[in-house]
Order: structure tokens, then C-alpha cells, then sequence
């Protein structure tokens, strides 16, 4: 397929930022971690001295190696062998179970092969294979990227911390920060959800049918198969094995990562709402690059597009993160297909979260800080020190203060440096405290610093 007739922009025209997510999320990458599971699920009954399989482990101590070597060495051509075969069975998980067959085929296995996919349903390979392949995705695409933005933002804040800034409340004027504090905020927010996000277990369902090992404790009744199957997808999968399910896993946990994601991702909103809007009051100019163009009609034009495409597809990713962690959880008593289709999606929101994290690091790279615009809208405000002003002479027991800076300031009139060196002269007070007051400024009333 040739990206320009993709229907969605994930596998067109953004597929050069998402393509790794190939290696997780495509159908051969599904596949792939099927084809994993049902290889190491047979390697863990081979060390069950019950079984006869266990016999031939002992004879063969590199068979596991051996074995393993028909996921490792996978390839596209695997995957369509494995297409071919489901066109027959028209069914996923049993065209896998027997393309592996005829793997043992060839490497003269045949007597064990019906150990394959042994007393399984085709959800104990989906509920091991996907939260799989989340995981891995977690560990080397997603959370990297997410860290990789609060990394650059606490740069960012250090950077300026030092640099006053008007702030907007209910987009007016208010009390003056600092550009570094109001950046920290994000860089707090985003590291207190990223802890949240490496406490949530990747979870797998694992027990037969209907979840109570019911084939197999017919067959091997002498087996521990709950302890087989905690640790068999503890120790060969990495992940935590639910110890109630029906059919299918219970998805809690899967929906407290969707929604983990959507957290993280609305306060990545909100910080490109913020840098677009001060990209518009001119706290920022971005660098301009030869050749690109603003706009098609207006030659003058920069616009802020990284943070309007990462606003975009972090509220596409979101609608789906929603979705998925609504719908997940809910099945019809033991068991319904809903969830196999709608989990086929989960790739997309990553991807479309990617694509927003590579625009807006690119936007965050191209912001420049136009000193001279804080400075100008800090000194065009010196009614923002009102507050100070009030405060300080309410320490005193100056009477009414708020009132009389509500009267010198909600006027038609501007308020000046002047207007307040003025409004000082009048306010019978001690002379010390007349200094303090004559000593803050729009530029230095900030508060704390960033530390």
C-alpha cells in the first residue's frame, strides 16, 4: 500500500512518525506475540514432570532456544503463511496454532504437537499477546516520549526562570509569575501522572474457557494450574496474571492506563493552548525555517501549527482513549466479541498521541523569547500591583486599603507608574512603609522564584 491512498493518516501521511508502532500494533506484529505466547506457553508444560512432554525438554536441553526461534525469527512471509492458513480455519488464533504445527513438522516434533494451544481458549493467547505488546510499546515508544517532554520543559523553566511575566486570569491582567514557574507547573503535573502511570500492572488473562483451568485440571488433575499459570505469564511474559476472569480479562487495568493516557494528554492540551496564546501575544516569535510557508495567502505569517497539530491529535487520541477504557471492562456475561474488535484499535490512539508528542517537541524547539514583549506588557499594567499595595496596608492597619485601590484602579484612566508613586504621597503611613510600597514594581512582584 503506498501511503498516499491510506485512509487514515496515521498509515499515510504521518506514517513516517508512527511506523514503529508497526512492531506492536499491526496484524502481523499481533501475529508475532501469539505466535511468542503459544511458543513459550509449550516450553513452560514441557517442565511439568506430570506431562509427557517433560521427557523430551530433559533430552533436548536446547529445544526451548530451538523453539523459540520460530518467533524470533519471524518475518512478513510468516505472517502471510499465517493469513493463508486463516483463510481455511476463518479463524485467528487456530490458523496460528497450526502454522506452528507444521513448524514442529519440520523439526520432527509431530508426536507432541496437540501440546500446542493445549486446553487454551483463543482470549488466554489475545489477553497475553496484547497487554504484551502495550507493554513493550510503554517501555521503549511511549513512555520515552512523554519523559522526553517534561525533560525539555523543565529545561525550558530553568532556562527562564528569572523572567517576569504578566499573568491572565479570566484573560485579564492579574498578578505577576514568572515564565519558568508557569512552565514548572506542567513539568509537575506531567511527572506526578507518570508516576501514577508505572504503577498500573500490564495484566493478562491466562485459565482456560471460561477462566477456571476446567480442560486442563480434567486432563492433569495432580497439577497446580493456577500456580502454573501465574507463573507462566509472570516469569515467560513479564506480566501480572488475574486470578478471576471470565472467558476474557477483566480490562481494568487496560482502562486505568487508557485513562492514564488521556490525563496526560489533557494537560498536554492545556500547555498548547498556553504556548499558542502567548505565541499570539508575541512572549514568543518561533524560528523560521528557508523555504516554509505560513500561510498561502499572507506572506508575513508564522503560525503556530505544532501546537495546533499536537491540540488536534491529542484530542483525536483522547476520544479513542475513552472509548477503549468505557468499553473494555463491559461484556456480556462470560463472554462477547466486542472487545476483540474495538482492541484491534488500540495502536491508533498511541499513534495519534506520537504524532502530537513529535509536533510538539518541534514547537517547543522553535520558540524563541521575545523579552521585550513581557517587559512592555508588565510595564503597560502597573495596576496589577494593587494587589501588594493593599495587602502591605492592611499589615498596618491602614483602613479601608482595598476599597481605596478598587477606587485609584477600576477607573478609565491608566494606571501609571505615576498614578502610584502619586497615590503613595497621600496614604498617611509610616515612611518605611511607604518605601516598601514604593519598592515593588510589575516587574519584580513575581512571589517565589522558581528554586
Amino acid at each position: 500500500m503506498n501511503t498516499l491512498n491510506a485512509i487514515s493518516p496515521v498509515d499515510g501521511r504521518y506514517w513516517s512518525k508512527v511506523s514503529n508502532l508497526a512492531l506492536y500494533f499491526s496484524e502481523g506484529a499481533l501475529i508475532r506475540y501469539r505466535i511468542l505466547v503459544e511458543i513459550e506457553y509449550f516450553i513452560a508444560l514441557g517442565q511439568l514432570p506430570q506431562l509427557p512432554i517433560h521427557e523430551l525438554f530433559v533430552k533436548n536441553p536446547g529445544l526451548p532456544e530451538q523453539l523459540r526461534l520460530i518467533y524470533r525469527n519471524y518475518s512478513d512471509d510468516d505472517a502471510l503463511e499465517v493469513k493463508e492458513i486463516e483463510k481455511t480455519t476463518n479463524h485467528d488464533v487456530k490458523a496460528v496454532e497450526y502454522f506452528i504445527k507444521r513448524r514442529f513438522d519440520n523439526l520432527g516434533l509431530q508426536p507432541y504437537k496437540e501440546f500446542i494451544h493445549f486446553g487454551l481458549t483463543s482470549q488466554d493467547i489475545n489477553n497475553t499477546s496484547v497487554p504484551l505488546s502495550i507493554k513493550e510499546c510503554h517501555n521503549k515508544e511511549l513512555l520515552p516520549r512523554y519523559q522526553a517532554i517534561a525533560d525539555l520543559l523543565e529545561e525550558r523553566a530553568r532556562q527562564w526562570k528569572d523572567i517576569p511575566m504578566l499573568a491572565h486570569t479570566h484573560g485579564q491582567p492579574a498578578s505577576p509569575t514568572s515564565l519558568g514557574k508557569e512552565l514548572m507547573v506542567y513539568v509537575y503535573r506531567l511527572r506526578r501522572q507518570l508516576d501514577y502511570f508505572n504503577q498500573i500492572p500490564f495484566s493478562a488473562k491466562f485459565g482456560g474457557a471460561t477462566g477456571n483451568f476446567n480442560a486442563h485440571l480434567a486432563a492433569y488433575p495432580d497439577v497446580d494450574w493456577r500456580s502454573f499459570g501465574n507463573n507462566f505469564v509472570a516469569s515467560h511474559l513479564g506480566l501480572e496474571r488475574l486470578q478471576y476472569t471470565t472467558q476474557i480479562e477483566n480490562y481494568d487495568n487496560m482502562a486505568a492506563y487508557f485513562d492514564n493516557c488521556k490525563r496526560l494528554n489533557v494537560i498536554l492540551i492545556d500547555l498548547c493552548r498556553d504556548i499558542w496564546s502567548y505565541i499570539s501575544m508575541e512572549y514568543f516569535k518561533q524560528k523560521i525555517k528557508a523555504g516554509e510557508v505560513g500561510s498561502s495567502a499572507m506572506p508575513h505569517k508564522v503560525n503556530p501549527i505544532d501546537f495546533e497539530n499536537a491540540e488536534g491529535n491529542l484530542g483525536l487520541a483522547n476520544a479513542i482513549f475513552e472509548h477503549l477504557s468505557h468499553k473494555l471492562p463491559i461484556s456480556r456475561l462470560q463472554r462477547d466479541l466486542t472487545d476483540s474488535t474495538v482492541s484491534r484499535n488500540i495502536g491508533v490512539p498511541i499513534a495519534h498521541t506520537l504524532i502530537s508528542l513529535a509536533s510538539l517537541q518541534k514547537g517547543l524547539d522553535k520558540l524563541i523569547l521575545n523579552e521585550a514583549a513581557l517587559f512592555n506588557d508588565l510595564e503597560n499594567n502597573w495596576a496589577v500591583v494593587a494587589e501588594a499595595i493593599q495587602t502591605i496596608l492592611r499589615s498596618v492597619g491602614y483602613p479601608n486599603p482595598y476599597e481605596a485601590l478598587k477606587q485609584l484602579t477600576r477607573t478609565n484612566q491608566k494606571v501609571t507608574a505615576q498614578t502610584i508613586a502619586d497615590f503613595v504621597e497621600t496614604l498617611e503611613v509610616d515612611p518605611s512603609v511607604k518605601e516598601r510600597i514604593r519598592a515593588i514594581t510589575p516587574h519584580n512582584y513575581i512571589g517565589y522564584k522558581l528554586d
